[in-house]
């Protein structure tokens, strides 16, 4: 229904119950008519209400229902006039038609709210309008001022990234960074340290009864504590003069995309390989899997390669302990996954087939595996495997921790606009010494001399 069919059905609403108000004040309205008169009341308010929140959430505005009735100021002066009726008159009323005053304010009232009801804007418009503010402020196309109206924190040359656009940025991450993917992820507020528990105990067998000198004998428990403590986090994205100042260009989504892009990447090298200068991540996938060697060796580029790396695969996942098989999956970088589409098995079979029973793409020796560029080592082309429990990578978010800059002088020069996000974040893998949760198996990779 497009607005000018909403806006005449207003006019018509509203119509109808300053009709009816009239009638109340006018003594129209009989004993025996009031159940009718209430419940069309009630009607009538109840759909300017759902007009109002239709006219409301319109792309193109609705203001009209945010103005208030031209006849309002009546509407108060006819309640104050019926307020300073005598009683005498309420009395004599009452004998007349048989409702009491009591009756008729009750309508009055609900028949004013009828007439000043105010639209409300769906959740989705809302988020809507708050991504698009957001982005328009940093790409300076709105004041402050008209940024703090829309619900943008600002502050110290900041602004605070609005929930909708950081969920929207962690979605987008939760799809490219594969821990995000398949990790445990907490969500905390405030920074601070989030505890990760690891622990082996031996538990008591005892077939008789325990007596007075046949206590339980006490357990050695052996535990491991990892904090996660989420330190400052940036990335960098850059926009040109020209993109922003095109009035066609979709400002929300080039800015927003962009920021997506940069903190992804920086995110992700982070928990998978951690060594950024000045960030290092000692519980990053690469440093803290349990490397695997090669117990015979593999050249992909000789004959007969297939049977011998095939071996070793079987060796790897034989790796974890039973617990931990269970829930185990592959993940791999893109040169593995061009070897394992290359490979058979000793029937002839492809080593790697697609499986959609579950919405995973591909399985490798029956357990689930996915794919990424975050898994590559020192060499690109060397095939990266790992395998284990990804559950045990651990992400603590910081809800409200995501800011964004402005950088307008860095970047003057050569005309485009930098953005620096800000998020609290740490990434971790953590498990029990007894029990690791992740190997890492790099084709060619040799141990190092008294490794």
């Amino acid at each position: 229904m497009n607005k000018k069919q909403l806006l005449a059905m207003q006019k018509r609403n509203k119509a109808r119950l300053t009709e009816l108000r009239s009638r109340l004040e006018k003594n129209e309205v009989r004993a025996e008519d009031l159940e009718g008169v209430q419940q069309e009341v009630q009607d009538l308010a109840d759909e300017a209400q759902a007009i109002a929140d239709a006219l409301a959430n319109l792309e193109d505005g609705g203001d009209e229902e945010e103005t208030p009735p031209a006849n309002e100021e009546e509407d108060r002066s006819d309640d104050s006039d019926e307020e300073e009726r005598s009683n005498e008159d309420d009395e004599e009323e009452e004998r007349q038609n048989g409702i009491s005053s009591e009756q008729r304010s009750g309508i009055m009232q609900q028949i004013g709210k009828g007439l000043s009801t105010r639209g409300h804007k769906s959740s989705a418009k809302k988020e809507k309008e708050i991504r698009s503010a957001f982005a328009n402020f940093v790409a300076g196309k709105i004041t402050e001022a008209e940024a703090r109206s829309l619900g943008i924190e600002t502050g110290n040359g900041s602004v605070t990234v609005p929930e909708v656009v950081a969920s929207e940025v962690i979605s987008y991450a939760q799809e490219e960074n594969l821990l995000r993917k398949y990790g445990s992820v907490h969500k905390t507020k405030g920074n601070v340290k989030y505890p990760v528990l690891v622990k082996k105990a031996d538990a008591n067998v005892n077939k008789n009864e325990r007596a007075v000198g046949s206590p339980i004998p006490v357990t050695t428990i052996e535990f491991d504590e990892i904090l996660l403590s989420p330190a400052e986090f940036d990335a960098l994205a850059t926009v040109t003069q020209k993109l922003l100042n095109m009035s066609g260009a979709p400002v929300e989504t080039i800015v927003i995309d962009e920021l997506k892009k940069a903190y992804v990447r920086k995110e992700t090298n982070y928990m998978f390989n951690g060594d950024d200068v000045g960030n290092e991540n000692p519980g990053a996938l690469a440093k803290k899997a349990v490397a695997f060697y090669e117990t015979a060796p593999v050249d992909i580029t000789a004959a007969g390669y297939s049977q011998k790396l095939y071996s070793q695969l079987v060796k790897v996942k034989g790796q974890p302990v039973t617990e931990v098989l269970k829930k185990s999956m592959w993940i791999v970088n893109r040169a593995a996954l061009t070897v394992l589409e290359d490979m058979t098995d000793t029937t002839g079979r492809p080593l790697l087939h697609q499986d959609a029973t579950d919405g995973v793409g591909y399985k490798l020796l029956g357990h689930k595996l996915d794919f990424t560029d975050a898994a590559d080592g020192t060499d690109p082309t060397d095939p990266v495997f790992y395998f284990g429990d990804f559950k045990a990578f651990h992400i603590q978010d910081v809800i409200g921790g995501m800011q964004l800059q402005k950088l307008l002088e860095t970047y003057a020069s050569t005309n485009r606009v930098g953005f620096k996000i800000y998020n609290l974040l740490d990434g971790q893998l953590v498990y029990s010494p007894f029990e690791p949760a992740v190997y890492r198996y790099e084709v060619g990779a040799t141990a190092p001399v008294g490794g």
